[in-house]
Order: C-alpha cells, then structure tokens, then sequence
C-alpha cells in the first residue's frame, strides 16, 4: 500500500525487500529435510511470492538475498574494525562494540544503562561486553561456511541488512519498514552499524507495523495460535483478506478472528454492490474532488488507510443515492489506487465454487426454473428453488433489471 501510494504521488520509487536465507533454524531444517539450504529456501521463497500475490502485494524491485551479499557485509565489518567498533572474540566471533557507538538506542528510546545483562542478550564470556552483538560468526562443523579475514564462518542477521540496504538504497536513505518486535534490537543494531561505519544518517522514516492478534494475544508460533496465509486463503477471498489489513492503521494492531474477516467481507460486498448496481464510467481521479481530495489527505497523514477507505464508504453512499456513473468511476479508480475494487463487480460477487457445490451452469439453470415458474404465478415453485440456492449458499438480487446472484 506504501508503494502503490507513494508511486500515485507521483515519486519515484524504488522498492527492496530483503531475503534472509541463511540462519540457524534454515541450516536446522534443511538437516532434518535431508535437502540442500538453495533447495529449501528457493522453495519457501516460491510459497511467498504466491501467497503475496493472491493478496494483490507488488513485487519489489529488487529482492536480494544475503548469501549473494557476503563480500559487502565482509567490507562493511572491516570499516567497523577501522573505526574501533568491531573485535574479533577469543571464540573467533566478530563483535559489534556497542557502547562505542554513541546514541545506541535512539530509535527505541532504551538507555544502554538500563539494559541489564541476560534480560535481551545472551551473556557469552567471549564478548567484551553482554549487550555487543555478533557480525561474523566462527564456522561450526556441517555448516554452510565462507572465507573472511577473521576465517572461515558466516555473517550475522543485522549485518545482512546494513549490507543490502546500502548498496541498493545507498548509505542514507528515505523509509526503513517492519513490525515492533524488530525495532529492538535489529534496528537498532542496524543503525549503530550503518551509522558507524558510513558517518551519515542512516535513515529519514521508520515505520513499524503493528502485530496480528488472535484473541488479544500476539500471533506467534510459541504460542501455537497462528494461522498461515494458505490456510485462511481456503476460507476467505484474497480481497477481502487485504480488505481486512488495510482497514486498520499499518501501527495498530490488527485482532484475527474469523467474525472479524466476515465483516469485512460484509463491508466489502457493500462498495462492490455500488459498482454492481451502478456500472463505473472509465475516469481519471480529479485530486481536487472533494472525495479524492479527503483520500489523499488520509494517506499522506500517515498513510492513514483507515481515513482512505472511510472515504471510499461515503462515495458509494453517493454512488448508490446519486446513480451516477463518474462517480462510480471514481469509487473504482480510488479504491485501485491502494490494491482493491479492482475486479468485475459480478465476477467478485459470485466467487469461487465451493468443492463439491453449485458450478455457475447450474445455478444460472435455477435461476431460469425460478423466474419461468414466477411467470407461471407458481410462486410456490420460485420459492422452493430460491431456497434450494439459499441452501447452497446461494444469494438471490432481485431488481427491475432481473435477478443477479453471489455466494453467501
């Protein structure tokens, strides 16, 4: 939603979104798999990019992953070394330095003082200090390992990021996304890295969104209340998945429930029966409309998607009251803007067919008994078939125009 907004804006954008695909619980996995790291990561990098496309999410423009930035993350520990903020352990570990850098915990607001020992960080003899956090990490027996002047060994988490970032973005750069629990103590590890070996700043926007809750508690695989994209995909329609997200502020956290999807699905249906009911015209946005000009206010206050989507609601009330096909048009035009409204209002409306239910033939064959036998007068008979398709999940529209159905 950022990108598509910031790029309606008329900015020019460039998009990076990183790809972790080296770790311990990668390297755990693919042991327990019995297959390659590559073969393991291409294959849940696959999964991503298909549930991200369901969802109607713009692929970045660039999608780098870590093992392809090795030598850069090897320059960018050695600029830390040169500047006193970086040491090699007796365990062969490459350490960040922390309380050299001055300001870390800027971004969250901790005090270095105020973070005792083994509350965050695993306190480790080797280290200087328990809050110093690790760059290059020593080789392990069996495990994916590449050559550094401080041997052999593999790169840290927060090292990838200030790697990629910079060579993609450039060492300073405009906005640094992703969700709370990231912001101690990645990015900040991030900016005490980037910062210390550059001697700019880092970043001019953070934005962290906040969590997915289910039942009031953090979705978290700890907890076992998660649910994965696929599996909510069987139930609910991609749309109304991003619906669901986007009606929320990106800072708020977000409660999951299946009552809450299906009232967005409710909400949903209600700005596609506008396009339904009242065709949209072909137009472009006229920012200065009054309408358009409230939608643009929301986004660019925040990107308020909530206010953006609010609007959207009072024109198709003027839509529906109005029968008018510009601003029709408009709804459909504002609402492509952030990823929705954007498919035929009947094709939305019907849906896909439960396995095992009504094909499309066959309820327009009900539908044809029914309005035959209302003809007829045999208003017992269209009663009966309008419960047959009730039954089957069926919705019957009934209007001067005739009879248009959808999925319940």
């Amino acid at each position: 939603m950022v990108y598509r907004w910031l790029k309606a804006s008329g900015y020019d954008v460039t998009y990076v979104r990183n790809i972790t695909d080296i770790d311990d619980k990668i390297i755990k996995r693919a042991a327990e798999n019995g297959e390659t790291i590559l073969q393991l990561t291409d294959r849940f990098i696959a999964y991503m990019h298909e549930d991200a496309d369901a969802l109607g999410v713009q692929r970045p423009d660039h999608e780098p992953r870590a093992t392809d930035f090795v030598p850069e993350m090897l320059d960018l520990i050695g600029q830390l070394e040169k500047r006193g903020l970086a040491y090699q352990a007796g365990d062969g570990d490459v350490n960040y330095a922390v309380r050299k850098f001055e300001g870390y915990g800027k971004l969250s607001g901790k005090s270095l003082d105020d973070l005792r020992a083994g509350e965050r960080v695993e306190i480790d003899s080797a280290k200087q200090d328990p809050l110093d956090f690790v760059l290059w990490k020593h080789a392990k027996p069996g495990e994916p390992a590449w050559s550094s002047p401080w041997g052999e060994g593999r790169p840290g988490w927060h090292i990838e990021c200030s790697a990629m970032s910079s060579q993609l973005l450039g060492k300073h750069f405009d906005i640094h996304g992703g969700g709370q629990d990231l912001q101690f103590p990645h990015h900040e590890n991030e900016i005490a890295q980037s910062e210390g070996a550059h001697q700019c700043t880092f970043v001019n926007y953070w934005m962290h969104n906040g969590f997915v809750r289910v039942d009031n508690e953090k979705m978290s695989k700890s907890l076992g209340n998660f649910f994965t994209i696929r599996e909510v995909l069987k139930q609910f329609d991609a749309e109304v998945v991003r619906f669901f997200i986007l009606r929320a502020h990106y800072r708020s956290a977000l409660n999951y429930s299946d009552a809450h999807l299906d009232d967005a699905r409710r909400s949903l249906d209600g700005l596609y029966f506008a396009l339904r009911d009242v065709p949209p015209a072909l137009v472009e946005i006229d920012w200065s409309n009054d309408f358009s000009a409230r939608f643009a206010a929301a986004l660019n206050e925040d990107f308020d998607s909530h206010g953006a989507i609010s609007v959207l609601f009072e024109l198709a009330g003027e839509v529906n009251r109005q029968r008018n096909a510009e601003l029709s048009g408009l709804l459909k035009a504002l609402g492509a803007v952030i990823g929705l409204l954007e498919r035929d209002p009947t094709v939305y409306l019907r849906g896909a067919a439960v396995v095992g239910g009504l094909d499309e033939a066959a309820i327009e064959q009900l539908i044809a008994d029914r309005t035959a036998a209302k003809k007829a007068r045999n208003f017992a008979e269209a009663d009966r078939l309008r419960d047959v398709l009730k039954a089957e999940g069926i919705i019957l529209d009934d209007s001067t125009q005739g009879t248009s159905w959808r999925r319940a």
